[in-house]
């Protein structure tokens, strides 16, 4: 049996090229802008659950605010403060999500049509990625809670002061949180690769494509168990290029940005102000040079990584082919 992840790994790389070769400043400029809502983003955002420490029915709290030394209890106005940046942290991170939940639309349009116009497609597919927005919400939701319900049953003895942690419970959780990563792992990855295209090929909402793609990829699950194998092993591959690529470039540019940072420290025996000046804006020249170049590096490498799934979903269904002129092209 012909495993189609295998014959892509090539026609892959030869498609990236095509499409990025020769240099045009202009579509590495708008890829790497989508790369940072797409393939510059690590993760979804970590999640920190935390508990108060009960106290017991009838037992009084001494009053230990008058006390010296001792952290007073935030106020209400405090706590203002804290719920506003909270707000304002979530607020700003589901604006990034929805972002970059149209930008994959964005992304594969892009490779489609060879052509990168990022106001284009975004007109005519943010409707499609604001779906693709709310099932990363539901998805996210589901997984965290799950988790988070597995935790709280098990630390609960500990939290309500009626048992000590059960290691051995811990340690069965383990399997069941690693199942529970996997799976939602590869239904978030798979509809990105996959369902995605299958909703810009007919034009459907996510649900009806992912009940479109659902008979190709239980059809053809050997096919798609490998994909997941091999794209394992190539993310895999490519972040550690990318990290050694990343680093030395870094290290090439702090050079310059350095010397200029020394300048300001050499300034402060003359000027505090004029000193820390400079030596603020050479840190702040060195980490959007190091954003820019990871931006840089992130588009041969997923330009890469979502030629390769498209071309293992054109070779099991040709109906949900996107680039069948580049695929005969590489495969001449």
């Amino acid at each position: 049996m012909t495993l189609y992840a295998l014959d892509a790994i090539d026609d892959a790389l030869d498609a990236a090229r095509a499409f990025l070769w020769p240099f045009d400043l202009g579509r590495w400029a708008r890829l790497a802008l989508v790369m940072f809502f797409v393939g510059g983003a690590g993760g979804t955002p970590p999640f920190q659950f935390g508990g108060g420490t009960p106290s017991g029915t009838g037992s009084q709290t001494p009053d230990v605010s008058g006390i010296p030394g001792t952290i007073p209890s935030p106020g209400g106005t405090e706590l203002a403060v804290i719920a506003a940046i909270f707000g304002i942290v979530l607020v700003l991170g589901l604006a990034f999500l929805f972002v970059g939940s149209v930008m994959e639309f964005v992304f594969v349009e892009s490779l489609r049509r060879e052509a990168v116009t990022i106001r284009r497609y975004w007109g005519e597919r943010w409707r499609q990625g604001a779906r693709l927005f709310g099932f990363r919400i539901v998805l996210g939701a589901l997984t965290i809670g799950i988790v988070g319900a597995l935790l709280a049953a098990i630390l609960w003895p500990v939290l309500v002061g009626e048992g000590a942690l059960s290691i051995g419970l811990l340690f069965l959780a383990i399997p069941v949180f690693v199942v529970v990563s996997v799976i939602s792992g590869l239904v978030g990855g798979f509809t990105t690769m996959f369902v995605v295209p299958v909703m810009v090929a007919e034009d459907r909402a996510l649900l009806s494509a992912w009940r479109r793609f659902w008979p190709t990829l239980t059809g053809q699950w050997k096919q798609y168990a490998a994909y997941a194998v091999l794209s394992f092993v190539l993310q895999l591959v490519a972040g550690i290029l990318a990290s050694v690529v990343t680093v030395l470039a870094a290290v090439g540019v702090a050079v310059p940005i350095g010397l200029f940072g020394l300048v300001g420290v050499g300034l402060l025996s003359v000027s505090e102000l004029a000193g820390w000046g400079l030596i603020g804006l050479a840190v702040a020249l060195f980490v959007v040079a190091v954003i820019v170049i990871g931006l840089v590096v992130a588009v041969p490498i997923q330009t890469y990584l979502r030629y390769y799934a498209l071309l293992v979903l054109g070779d099991t269904e040709a109906a949900f082919d996107l680039i069948p002129e580049r695929r005969a092209a590489v495969r001449e």
